[in-house]
């Protein structure tokens, strides 16, 4: 009886917590992936600005200068179009994230609806049953009288 009770407890704390266990399951996938994301965003844009570090180190003359200020036009329109797609992709990440929380939401909801209605239908059958054995009521007499009044005739 104590394992049977044991075992109910156990699933039904399971089944509460469950829904929890998805939730922070799917937050901490979707922060590993935003976070790696960010890290390669970051690892590139250090990469360009090491680059033109570099290449500002070895200027020598004014037509290296003059050089090094075309090529740095470029790598800001090049800086501004990979900003941009890093800005859509994470844009993009987001929507997943939200598509999934809604996803898991509803299904949430749904087993909470489905153990309501179980929960329901489990107290009307305990109800029905339990009239069911209980002992007939005596059929309905009018009161005795008590009073005094009624003693004296």
């Amino acid at each position: 009886m104590q394992d049977k009770m044991l075992d109910n407890f156990n699933q039904q704390t399971r089944q509460f917590f469950e829904p929890m266990r998805k939730l922070n399951s799917l937050m901490l996938g979707n922060m590993e992936k935003m976070t790696e994301y960010q890290l390669e965003a970051m690892k590139r844009y250090s990469q360009m600005g090491a680059e033109r570090m570099r290449r500002a180190s070895e200027i020598q003359d004014a037509r290296d200068l003059q050089d090094f200020g075309a090529k740095q036009a470029e790598m800001m329109s090049e800086l501004s179009r990979q900003m941009m797609e890093d800005a859509q992709a994470l844009g993009e990440m987001s929507q997943q994230f939200r598509s999934e929380l809604e996803q898991l939401f509803g299904e949430v909801s749904q087993q909470v609806t489905e153990r309501t209605q179980e929960a329901g239908e489990a107290a009307k059958s305990t109800a029905a049953s339990a009239k069911a054995e209980a002992p007939t009521a005596k059929a309905e007499t009018p009161a005795k009288a008590t009073s005094q009044a009624s003693r004296k005739s």
